[in-house]
């Protein structure tokens, strides 16, 4: 889109269907209690977009990017009006993308609403978010990045650091990859950061590699759920290998991605970023980063210690229907061949986002 009004329609119809996606299990105390937090706390988020964008058409007399473009490069630098339009857009997409402070709602709704739901909100909101971040940060807004860049910097690292800290404690594991979900939304802020094509591309190809792990992930805790277990716990995937080979091999591999361990698809992604920040003199953050990947590779060890080394608990057969099997299967490959053959990816991950 390449009207305010248009891409914040498109953003609100599709939080609308969380909202209530979220809440499907109305008998179910933790969904219920899910939704409603979602709901306050994304309407909250709306009404500052929406001021933001009011302050947008004020200073243009129109809701064309171009012309807001145009409006925004006319006023003089560190322009007030400005400045808030640029902090309270900020504030409602940053809720969006879950990103630090604003990241209050998504353990909540991940952990408390069907897994299945779990599994598309984590990866669909996060990427038609991201990809709204940059159409707004990468035109209006450009002509201002000396007074936003510290500021989205800041909240990355605050990203980084409440996401994989957090996830560090959590043994149920839907609430583990919220939190790591969190901290995935900073390393795509690192890219907007970079701000060069390296950066810009690396967020692309993120939100692809992003989208077949954290997909792959969940849903092989959805394939967890049996008889009257939830399948959420970290004792729940205790001895997994024995009972089910190929889900814990699965599971080792989209967690070795969300990782960023090669050749798997998720190294493509933050070897782009991290590249990025380089490229345009962020050594800081890079290092800060890295460091944070190792955070992240200890959490995730975790489950792999639950999967290989511990003894079983229980017995029970996982869920095994074939439409699961398949959407694995198809997960898994892709993790994998992105990894191993990115060239082909890349091209489509480039050609993605309208520049």
């Amino acid at each position: 889109g390449t009207d305010l009004v248009t891409l914040f329609i498109g953003l609100e119809l599709m939080a609308l269907c969380f909202y209530v996606m979220v809440g499907f299990l109305r008998t179910d105390k933790r969904s219920n209690e899910a939704a409603l937090k979602y709901l306050l706390l994304g309407a909250f988020s709306t009404g500052f977009l929406v001021y933001g964008f009011s302050i947008m058409y004020g200073m243009a007399g129109s809701t064309k990017l171009s012309d807001v473009t145009t409006a925004i490069q006319q006023r003089p630098a560190w322009d007030p009006v400005v400045f808030l339009a640029m902090v309270t857009t900020a504030v409602g997409l940053l809720f969006k993308i879950s990103a630090a402070p604003f990241h209050m709602w998504a353990p909540d709704a991940y952990e408390g609403a069907p897994t299945t739901v779990t599994a598309y909100l984590s990866v669909a909101s996060k990427a038609a978010s991201i990809a709204f971040l940059l159409r707004i940060f990468l035109g209006p807004l450009a002509s201002v990045r000396d007074e936003w860049e510290p500021i989205l910097a800041a909240v990355a690292l605050l990203t980084l650091t409440l996401g994989n800290l957090a996830a560090i404690n959590q043994t149920n594991i839907k609430r583990l990859l919220a939190y790591s979900s969190i901290s995935h939304a900073g390393y795509m802020l690192l890219g907007l950061i970079a701000g060069n094509d390296t950066g810009i591309n690396g967020i692309a190809v993120y939100i692809m590699v992003y989208t077949f792990m954290n997909l792959g992930a969940f849903l092989v805790v959805v394939a967890m759920r049996r008889q009257n277990i939830i399948g959420e716990d970290l004792d729940d995937f205790n001895g997994l290998v024995h009972r089910h080979p190929t889900y814990a091999i699965l599971m080792l591999i989209f967690l070795l991605s969300l990782a960023g361990i090669p050749p798997t698809a998720g190294f493509l992604g933050k070897y782009y970023i991290f590249l990025s920040l380089i490229q345009t003199g962020h050594y800081t953050l890079a290092v800060v980063a890295t460091l944070y990947v190792a955070v992240a590779i200890y959490y995730y060890f975790k489950i792999v210690r639950s999967m290989f080394i511990r003894e079983e608990t229980e017995r029970a057969p996982v869920a095994s229907s074939f439409g699961l099997r398949l959407a694995l299967g198809v997960t898994g490959a892709l993790t994998l061949l992105v990894g191993l053959y990115p060239e082909p990816f890349l091209k489509m991950a480039q050609t993605s986002l309208l520049r």
